[in-house]
């Protein structure tokens, strides 16, 4: 690990009658800091997607290429997101994540000046590896700073970047092809979405904390007053018993770990479903249903867009209304979703068609998002980052790449029908999982408090 990396050590202690005050402002401008950095890695990643048309275009690449370049960073990125992820539980949190975003921006710039299909490549596969720099550290930032109780509202909230950082990049791309025209597409698909990232990581770096303990302040169960979640927080604040390396707390303490596993099977199944459906969306509505190109734009706008304030409302529930457990929302989700699947595959109305891919899309984030709350809650927080990293390799190399390919795989050999049965066994899969998962954390949290 390289000296910047290392977390902060606290030179000085808060005094004690600007703890509370001290302590709010921290973790709000943590979450802040997370949340603008966790969009920015969106614009710098979804912004190769808006330039496969020029690439075609200008640089005369095949369908083929294209393919192979997307492909390929989708890979990186799963096998990024468990390595780096487990590498982040060792670092300083605010700087791995600006590092990260700096290099996404790096790579970016020089994609403005490729002209070669093997030059894009590299570049493709370096902006994945980097990109999983990213969701690490927000995971054990909000580990960090807020206590099991308020992780469900607040997960929602980080959750949402993802939605709009996915959103906004077409009108960065469009306003910068508005400014420097068609002549300069490379600067306005990659170098100025690389500017922006830049900027962000300057943000990152002067909004996010590192710790309680390392901004000086007490250990996050004494600033909690709450007795039940004080004691959780207690155990959930203890150290690693030795001084182990990254390797080392990823085997101990998730390697081994069937709740780890559990939840990592949650999202796998979850990534099945959301990418064999938004993968597939546009040829299923245009081919089968025979929408138009614009009905079919409208469907998938609604597919993305219906997920925020759905995300928004089942974290403040299962915070609130479940009380901390995170898989009973994700079982009801998912429960819901098998039936508007049935809906969006066997109805011929339009409106319906819509509807129901409207109702999946505000539905299918719910169990994605809690399953990433949950993986905070069956480790410790110094594992965090390893358990992100496993959840994130499994979703991505296993989840999303069998929602798309094991989905046209069926539909060559059997039929749509094959398709839409892979999804509803994905669906019962991920439900079972939810079960186990439920019960896993259960299970965990009454040791947390025997043992504190």
């Amino acid at each position: 690990m390289f000296s910047f990396l290392k977390p902060k050590i606290a030179t000085t202690k808060i005094a004690s009658d600007q703890v509370q005050k001290t302590y709010r402002l921290f973790r709000l401008q943590s979450l802040l800091g997370v949340f603008f950095g966790y969009i920015a890695y969106y614009i710098v990643r979804n912004n190769f997607a808006l330039s496969t048309p020029y690439l075609k275009e200008q640089l005369n690449l095949s369908a083929t290429e294209v393919g192979l370049l997307s492909s390929s960073m989708l890979i990186a990125y799963g096998i990024s997101k468990g390595l780096m992820s487990s590498i982040a539980d060792k670092a300083n949190p605010k700087r791995y994540m600006a590092l990260g975003l700096l290099l996404c921006a790096m790579v970016n710039i020089m994609m403005g000046f490729s002209t070669a299909f093997w030059m894009f490549a590299v570049l493709v596969v370096l902006n994945g590896f980097f990109q999983g720099m990213g969701v690490g550290p927000s995971f054990i930032t909000i580990a960090n700073w807020f206590p099991r109780k308020e992780r469900g509202t607040v997960g929602a909230i980080w959750n949402i970047s993802h939605n709009i950082g996915g959103g906004i990049v077409a009108p960065i791309v469009g306003v910068s092809f508005a400014m420097l025209g068609s002549n300069h597409w490379q600067a306005a698909n990659y170098q100025v979405p690389a500017a922006i990232a830049i900027v962000i990581a300057m943000v990152i770096l002067t909004l996010i904390k590192g710790s309680p303990v390392s901004e000086g302040l007490p250990p996050l169960s004494e600033i909690i007053k709450d007795e039940p979640d004080s004691k959780m927080q207690q155990r959930a604040d203890s150290k690693p018993p030795v001084d182990m390396n990254a390797w080392q707390i990823f085997r101990n303490y998730v390697l081994f770990n069937k709740n780890a596993w559990f939840v990592s099977l949650v999202d796998v199944f979850v990534y099945m479903v959301r990418f064999g459906i938004i993968s597939w969306l546009p040829i299923y509505l245009l081919n089968v249903k025979h929408f138009t190109k614009e009905e079919m734009s409208v469907a998938f706008l609604f597919f993305e867009w219906a997920a925020i304030p759905s995300t928004l409302l089942a974290g403040y529930l299962s915070d609130k209304l479940f009380k901390g457990h995170r898989m009973p929302p994700a079982i009801i989700a998912m429960t819901l979703i098998f039936i508007c699947i049935i809906g969006y595959w066997q109805s011929t109305s339009l409106h319906w068609v819509t509807i129901f891919a409207a109702i999946i899309g505000c539905l299918i984030y719910i169990p994605q998002f809690l399953a990433s709350v949950q993986t905070m809650e069956v480790v410790p927080p110094f594992a965090v980052g390893s358990a992100v990293g496993l959840r994130g390799f499994m979703s991505y190399i296993l989840g999303a790449s069998l929602g798309t390919t094991l989905f046209g795989v069926m539909v060559d050999k059997v039929g749509w029908n094959g398709g839409f049965y892979v999804l509803l066994a994905a669906t019962v899969c991920c439900i079972i999982c939810c079960i186990l998962t439920h019960r896993g954390a259960k299970e965990f949290n009454k040791k947390q408090v025997l043992q504190s």
